[in-house]
């Protein structure tokens, strides 16, 4: 009898922490750090021993547990008037960790959906053009039409015709297919902090013309954060994003 190991693919430690917090039904608010970092623990090591390789940010969070974990074993000190509480808990700063990353995961599946409903495309069902019979039959619809009445309108016809080439109700426009590409703002982006290690973000947004290559550039930034070739900072929400250079992921 063989036995069959079944290692979920997760994105990074913190899909991994909200995956079990949601298996052993516990409030994020409350989580139980004993639990948790057995599991997390657990699952590390089962990953080590079938030769997967384990990212550095697994091993990073790991030693975070371990140190939540130690911290709450230590007895408790009277708290005084002026103490706040939440700061007391050692899991405050993974709660907020958790919760922010799943506001982002949330995000990402929304533009997933978005992106694979884009791709879709809807064509015309053939439809039927029901053959019209005429009652008039065609010398009776033409009795009393000269030659002269025929020419006035196909020449009416045409001057209108003319007129909306010449009026430029009729439009030529030259569409540039993929004009602004991800992989050359992505190169872009890489070429700019190899000189300066961090740089704002409206730095590089200044140097596009077009609405459609400010949002081809922001794509291409996120592309290099998914990477793992730069990171980015951004202390307020609204404010002004920082692009740093992470120098380890550099050939």
């Amino acid at each position: 009898m063989s036995l069959n190991i079944k290692i979920e693919n997760f994105e990074g430690p913190f899909d991994l922490l909200l995956h079990l917090i949601k298996k052993n039904k516990m409030n994020i608010y409350d989580i139980k750090i004993y639990e948790i970092t057995e599991q997390y623990l657990q699952y590390v090591n089962n990953m080590r021993d079938m030769d997967l390789d384990v990212a550095s940010e697994f091993i990073v969070i790991a030693a975070s547990l371990i140190e939540i974990k130690s911290k709450m074993l230590l007895p408790k000190t009277q708290l005084n008037e002026d103490d706040n509480e939440d700061e007391k808990d050692p899991r405050k700063e993974l709660v907020d960790k958790l919760l922010q990353y799943k506001k982002f995961k949330a995000v990402a599946e929304f533009l997933k959906k978005r992106e694979i409903g884009l791709e879709k495309m809807f064509g015309k069902k053939p439809e039927i053009i029901e053959q019209v019979n005429m009652s008039t039959s065609p010398e009776q619809f033409l009795k009393g039409i000269t030659m002269l009445d025929l020419y006035r309108v196909y020449s009416h016809l045409m001057d209108s015709y003319v007129n909306k080439l010449n009026n430029g109700n009729v439009m030529g426009r030259e569409i540039s297919l993929d004009k602004f590409k991800l992989q050359d703002k992505m190169l872009y982006i890489r070429e700019i902090i190899q000189t300066k290690p961090q740089i704002r973000f409206s730095v590089v947004l200044k140097k596009c013309s077009f609405k459609i290559e400010k949002v081809v550039t922001f794509i291409a930034l996120l592309e290099l954060i998914k990477l793992k070739v730069v990171s980015v900072i951004q202390y307020e929400n609204f404010d002004e994003i920082y692009v740093e250079r992470i120098i380890e992921n550099e050939k």
